[in-house]
This record gives structure tokens, C-alpha cells and sequence, in this order.
């Protein structure tokens, strides 16, 4: 059978563009050579089919389940140091196979401090490269900011900026071409952060998903100051801790409440 020039070229074109996800410029092992500014690659690694376990055995039984359904990903794990002071994790989770030629970024929550695993599993079993950021410190709240102001610029913004650049280069090096389009998405913490990116880094992203952004924090941490002053101030006016769990169930919806 003949084919003619023009039928040649589109089986050329199908071919090529079902090989994007599979034929990277960089094995992903070799991305551990990678070079990046003020940046070291420390893991790099294929991570097969419903294989990933979250570090340190956290997680919920929902998260556990969605981690059990993931394709196969090529994992990279790197320390950034934009400062002589920082200490910024991320991750960059790419798809094996069936790279959807897009990148997601995602937020944090709070004082974030970990690396947002289950938001990450969600992008990338839609078929993103993905990643995420522990944004400097691994600590539950923000007692790493004393003394350190560097690191309070990494949690404030910083991070998440260093992150999309090393990460968006490592996503480059592995297909041999960089996403063609850019998104962040995060809540809370990460609404802020999307804000923050929209701000001072509108170049990152072509889209930007901000929910219940926890902005202005300047307003909010003081409101939480003054909120735990006026609570713990006056001694007589505590709530005593056996009161907790009537308090508790009073709150509730009605159908979850305890039956008397």
C-alpha cells in the first residue's frame, strides 16, 4: 500500500507526539547530574505504578488510596539555597508516560512546612508534571522565622518563586521541551502564595487558581494575636478544658451529634 506525502507527514506527527511523554532528553536517574543555580538535585528516581508511599508512613486512608492508583512518575527531589540561609525542599513529580505537556504547581496550607504530596498525586494522575515545596523549614509552626528573616522571605514568597523556576528546568531537561502552559494552584496558604506569584512573578504561571487566600497576613496574624490575648488574659474567664467536649458536640450538626 502507498501512502501519499501528505498521509505520511500526520502518521509522523501521531507518532512523534505519543513519544513526547516517553522519550525525555534526560533519563530520569540522570537527572541527579542535573546543574541548577543555588540548587542541588538529591533524588532522582522512577517510582513505578502505585509505589509511592509517603515519607515517614503519614497520611490518611484517602491519601493512601489515591497514592496506591498513581502511574508510574519519575520523582525528583532537590534543595534549593537562594541565601546562605535557606533550606528549601521541593519535589517534581513527572508522568512516565501520557505527559499532557502541562505543569501544575501546588500550594500549601498554614505554616506549610511539608511537601503537599496528596495535591501533587492529584495533578499528576490527570497527567501534569507537578510540584510542590515545604517552603524552607520542616517545623509545625513558625518558630524557624527567629532570627532567621532569610527564611521568613523563603515562607513569604520566595520559595514558591525559586521553586517554579528549578522545577519548570528540571520538567525541561526530562522531555526535552518545557511545558506549554503553567499553572499554580492552591488554598489557604497556597491562595496567598498564588497572590503572591500573581504579584511578584506574573511571568510563572498562564493561569492561577487562588482559594480562600489567607491574605492580607500581616491583618490575619494580628488578629490571631490579639484573639489569643484577650482569650488567655483574664484566668476567670477561661473556658476549663472539661467543658471542651460539650462545647464541642454543641457545635456539631445536629445528625452528628451524640445521643444523650
Amino acid at each position: 500500500m502507498k501512502i501519499a506525502p501528505a498521509g505520511l507527514l500526520a502518521i509522523v506527527v501521531v507518532i512523534a507526539s505519543a513519544g513526547h511523554a516517553y522519550a525525555g532528553r534526560t533519563s530520569c536517574d540522570g537527572l541527579t547530574n542535573l546543574t541548577l543555580e543555588k540548587a542541588t538535585v538529591t533524588r532522582a528516581e522512577v517510582v513505578p505504578a502505585g509505589g509511592f508511599k509517603a515519607p515517614g508512613g503519614g497520611g490518611n486512608a484517602q491519601n493512601a488510596a489515591r497514592f496506591a492508583q498513581l502511574p508510574a512518575f519519575c520523582r525528583v527531589a532537590a534543595t534549593l539555597q537562594p541565601s546562605a540561609d535557606s533550606d528549601i525542599k521541593i519535589e517534581v513529580w513527572m508522568p512516565a508516560a501520557g505527559w499532557n505537556g502541562k505543569f501544575e504547581a501546588v500550594g500549601n496550607g498554614g505554616w506549610a512546612g511539608t511537601i503537599g504530596y496528596p495535591a501533587m498525586a492529584q495533578a499528576l494522575a490527570r497527567g501534569y508534571a507537578t510540584t510542590s515545596t515545604d517552603t524552607g523549614h520542616s517545623t509545625p509552626g513558625g518558630s524557624f522565622a527567629l532570627g532567621h528573616p532569610e527564611k521568613l522571605v523563603d515562607y513569604a514568597y520566595r520559595s514558591e518563586h525559586e521553586m517554579t523556576v528549578k522545577a519548570k528546568a528540571i520538567v525541561d531537561a526530562f522531555y526535552g521541551s518545557a511545558p506549554t502552559r503553567s499553572y499554580f494552584n492552591g488554598c489557604s496558604t497556597g491562595g496567598r502564595q498564588a497572590l503572591t506569584e500573581a504579584t511578584r512573578h506574573p511571568e510563572d504561571f498562564d493561569g492561577i487558581i487562588a482559594g480562600a487566600a489567607a491574605n492580607p497576613k500581616t491583618h490575619l496574624d494580628t488578629w490571631r494575636i490579639w484573639m489569643g490575648l484577650e482569650t488567655l488574659k483574664d484566668p476567670e474567664t477561661r473556658i476549663p478544658k472539661e467543658k471542651y467536649s460539650a462545647i464541642h458536640q454543641q457545635c456539631l450538626p445536629r445528625a452528628m451529634r451524640a445521643t444523650d
